[in-house]
């Protein structure tokens, strides 16, 4: 496995305020290398078969998944509380870190942001999807018409419009907020008309003056503590849609801190996922570090005590309660019925391989961290298909016992996810930067420190010498 752990033999080039701009915009003006073409075009295919499967859903109907009138969500459910949940990492990383002043989160908030963005685009699509017809969705927001019809706030797909619909309003606002200053110095820098006009517009006329700044440091503030409570509660309602039933597995009151901290286990995965490559491919590693990988990591493995923690108190529950039908879920079905392979890969993935982020050597090392990466987001997604559609395969009432399993078009909905999700976010590494330029500034072109002393040798104090 490479590592970053060791020094260069050469050292690093002088850092100044050109030099950081050139390389983040870089990117943005540069012939992109082969490798992201090759990711680009496998991620539109992907996104083609998504929206193949999408249209034939509408045409045919949803029978063609592999669902069942027992499962009746089955990969919707799955693939789209996944994605939610990555968007809730995101927002998290970025608002919570800027809460608490760590300055490290400069390196990684962009993408991080970005990612929250393109994630609730993907899973907004599946409730809207799924429920049959998605072309009078708009039945499901109150909104004065001829007929008085009014949605059934007592519904839990209610509730999920409302929270989708103000947190990813929140997060489309506090990610494009970050993004002026850049979008200015975009413009600043195009040489083609046409860029210049869009990226003018884009920046709404910053200018960069003390105002500017002033305004700008208040409102990205303000959305940061906005954000922060929006995204627990918006994750908690998803949590609380399924601790509402009266389901074997699902009627729990651990299930809204059991998912907030699963979203952030799993979301700050795919964020190393994505800021691994990257940093390869664009020549950044001198911004984000192995220094911050590592965080991420420690952050990570928190979490992932808490998820692990979560589980055993299930089975705990399950046994202390003496309900046959509790018991029957997690002490028999999960463990050995016909899916009995979900459950032990999810706890391999999400428990075990976790444990090798204790080790420093696995924490710096590249490949190791993905490595554990890839395994958490193959685990958590398993974590929600066991949660959606084995606790319905084994219910309260035996003549509704079913069994779930993929049709070839599931297979075009999961893969489809990954590669619309993809396809977004590697065009957003080609128009706008991926780090953000003034806040990477504002840390590592600290001043340098230099004693000044008499002749006699005593100090005299310390001068700022700028190194930009």
């Amino acid at each position: 496995m490479s590592s970053d752990t060791h020094a260069p033999s050469v050292a690093p080039v002088e850092l100044t305020a050109a030099k950081i701009t050139d390389d983040i915009l870089a990117p943005v003006f540069k012939f992109p290398p082969f490798a992201w073409w090759g990711a680009f075009l496998t991620a539109a295919g992907l996104t083609g078969a998504l929206f193949l499967a999408f249209a034939l859903h509408c045409v045919e109907g949803i029978g063609i998944f592999g669902i069942n009138s027992t499962i009746g969500w089955g990969n919707y459910i799955v693939t789209y509380v996944f994605w939610i949940g990555i968007a809730v990492s995101g927002t998290l990383v970025s608002s919570i870190l800027f809460l608490f002043r760590q300055r490290w989160r400069n390196a990684i908030n962009r993408s991080t942001e970005a990612m929250t963005v393109f994630a609730v685009s993907v899973a907004g699509l599946f409730p809207a999807l799924h429920t049959g017809r998605p072309w009078v969705d708009y039945w499901l927001m109150p909104y004065p018409n001829d007929l008085d019809l009014w949605p059934q706030f007592k519904s839990p797909i209610i509730w999920d419009v409302f929270a989708i619909t103000g947190y990813a309003t929140t997060s489309v606002i506090f990610f494009y907020l970050g993004l002026i200053p850049d979008l200015a110095t975009v413009r600043d820098r195009a040489k083609h008309p046409l860029q210049k006009m869009i990226y003018g517009a884009l920046a709404m006329g910053w200018k960069g003056t003390a105002s500017d700044w002033r305004h700008y440091e208040r409102s990205y503030a303000q959305f940061a503590w906005l954000a922060t409570p929006l995204v627990l509660g918006m994750h908690s309602t998803i949590a609380t849609l399924l601790a509402v039933g009266q389901v074997p597995g699902w009627h729990s009151t651990v299930f809204p801190p059991y998912f907030v901290s699963g979203a952030i286990f799993g979301g700050l995965a795919m964020a190393l996922a994505l800021l691994i490559p990257m940093r390869a491919a664009f020549q950044l590693k001198q911004y984000i570090t192995i220094d911050h990988l590592e965080r991420i990591a420690k952050i990570m493995l928190a979490c992932g005590l808490i998820v692990t923690y979560v589980y055993i108190t299930e089975f705990f529950t399950a046994w202390y309660s003496e309900s046959v039908y509790e018991r029957g879920q997690f002490l028999w079905y999960r463990l050995s019925g016909p899916h009995a392979w979900a459950w032990i890969l999810m706890q391999t993935c999400n428990t075990l391989i976790p444990q090798l982020l204790w080790f420093r050597s696995v924490r710096r090392s590249i490949g190791g961290l993905m490595f554990v990466a890839l395994a958490i987001n193959l685990g958590m997604w398993l974590e929600r298909f066991v949660i959606s559609c084995l606790s319905l395969e084994a219910d309260h009432l035996p003549a509704n016992w079913s069994y779930y399993t993929f049709s070839g078009w599931d297979w075009f909905i999961l893969l489809g996810s990954f590669g619309m999700f993809f396809t977004m976010f590697l065009g957003f590494i080609r128009v706008a930067p991926v780090i953000s330029i003034a806040e990477i500034k504002s840390v590592l072109l600290q001043p340098k420190r230099i004693h000044a002393s008499r002749p006699d040798g005593t100090n005299t104090g310390v001068s700022e010498v700028n190194r930009g």
